[in-house]
């Protein structure tokens, strides 16, 4: 879903689509869209301190782990995060996933992927120090390695 008012951020193959903004909702929430094609890799785990976040699917079959356990959801499932939680997520299938992510209070936006497409884009080796820049700087902490 693009268009000229809501653009596709893309990270790779893994598209993010703002539906809703700090802006447009007074600060109360963000929306998201993400699509995540098949066998594609996804964010390293993380939490935040200064947001909750609820994932619905709507298409596919997407592994959820939060604190070291594992949450299968299909379409029409949902699952909030609260603070502090270690979350990640994978997509095992062999079906693309498409899921919401609301984010609230609306703290967390855009400048996030749009600064980590940037770290991406620089090429070479993944530069961890500028991820966990990129993640700080936007309210996430990036797990330490023994929850990866």
């Amino acid at each position: 879903m693009t268009n000229a008012t809501n653009p596709t951020i893309q990270l790779g193959p893994i598209g993010v689509t703002f539906h809703v903004t700090a802006d447009s909702s007074d600060g109360s929430l963000t929306m998201f869209e993400c699509l995540i094609p098949a066998g594609s890799r996804v964010p390293v785990p993380h939490s935040h301190d200064g947001f909750e976040e609820t994932n619905y699917v709507l298409e596919g079959t997407c592994i959820w782990t939060v604190d070291g356990t594992e949450h299968e959801l299909g379409v029409g499932e949902a699952l909030s995060i609260h603070r502090g939680q270690v979350h990640g997520f994978e997509n095992r299938g062999s079906e693309d996933v498409r899921f919401l992510a609301i984010a609230t209070p609306g703290v967390f936006g855009p400048g996030y992927f749009q600064d980590l497409a940037e770290v991406l884009a620089a090429g070479g080796p993944l530069d961890p120090a500028a991820l966990g820049a990129v993640m700080q700087r936007h309210g996430l902490t990036p797990a330490p390695p023994s929850h990866a």
